[in-house]
């Protein structure tokens, strides 16, 4: 199947946009500000333990209103209430898209999200400046989303060592053979695999097969993108998954607590 080039250059579009976007912000409201208001931000939820139980999947419900590949998800889109359905319906965790140009997300959806119910908050957003980080942790998040495919190997180390010292935990994504060995080098707790191609956006659960060998003992493994059903959550049971994150079968299913506490079900299995 030929891929779009529109789709081909999205990742580089959206990290470029991030850039400008980054600069307007501290321009607006300097770090120094961001960093002022953590002593008052909402106070941290530990994740490690939500998300890895011995014998079950765990499911991180992601809050999303809209994608590049998806268009709008959710016309009716109010955060706290689809936060408490996720959380009544098992989830162990949320994500939100804070995103705003592609995903239609912004951070007071996260605030939203977590002001509404008692599990942990991943900001998920492209990470490319520790400005995002202090503003995610004064906003209350839990987790980041660190992508290693739009970060140098120093990039990494200092944005993790970072989120760490504010408290936080860092989701680290990858989805190459070289991308979880740099995970694994700088020591990630939570290391999740996007069987979504960044590049090109088309979807494939094998990925998570492919690379889940590379990583050893210890680290949180978390398969993202491409589940929807109870079939994929027993592959993902056989190949030693802890969890999943799950975001757009959700946002498109016409009864996200039932599609949600199925998934819940399936992994526990």
């Amino acid at each position: 199947m030929r891929i779009p080039l529109i789709l081909i250059m999205i990742l580089d579009e959206i990290v470029e946009h991030k850039r400008t976007e980054v600069e307007a912000a501290k321009a607006r409201v300097p770090q120094a500000t961001i960093e002022g208001q953590l002593a008052e931000a909402a106070p941290v939820r530990a994740a490690a333990d939500k998300l890895k139980v011995p014998g079950c999947i765990r499911v991180i419900a992601e809050l999303k209103k809209a994608s590049p590949s998806g268009g709008l998800l959710s016309a009716e889109f109010v955060p706290g209430d689809i936060a408490r359905e996720y959380e009544s319906n098992g989830a162990a965790a949320l994500s939100v898209l804070t995103d705003e140009k592609y995903f239609q997300g912004c951070l007071e959806y996260m605030k939203e999200a977590k002001a509404a119910t008692s599990i942990p908050v991943l900001r998920k957003d492209f990470v490319i400046d520790p400005y995002q980080i202090y503003e995610a942790r004064a906003a209350g998040a839990d987790l980041v989303l660190l992508i290693v495919r739009i970060l140098s190997r120093e990039e990494l180390e200092d944005f993790l060592r970072l989120t760490r010292e504010l408290g936080m935990e860092a989701l680290v994504e990858t989805h190459s053979e070289s991308e979880v060995v740099a995970a694994v080098e700088v020591g990630s707790n939570i290391i999740g695999v996007n069987n979504r191609n960044l590049d090109t956006l088309t979807v494939d659960l094998e990925t998570t097969r492919r690379l889940r060998g590379l990583i050893p003992e210890g680290p949180i493994v978390v398969s993202e993108s491409g589940i929807k059903t109870a079939e994929d959550m027993r592959k993902l049971r056989e190949w030693q998954v802890d969890a999943v994150l799950v975001g757009e079968s959700l946002m498109r299913s016409p009864d996200r607590g039932k599609a949600l506490a199925e998934l819940v079900l399936a992994g526990k299995s």
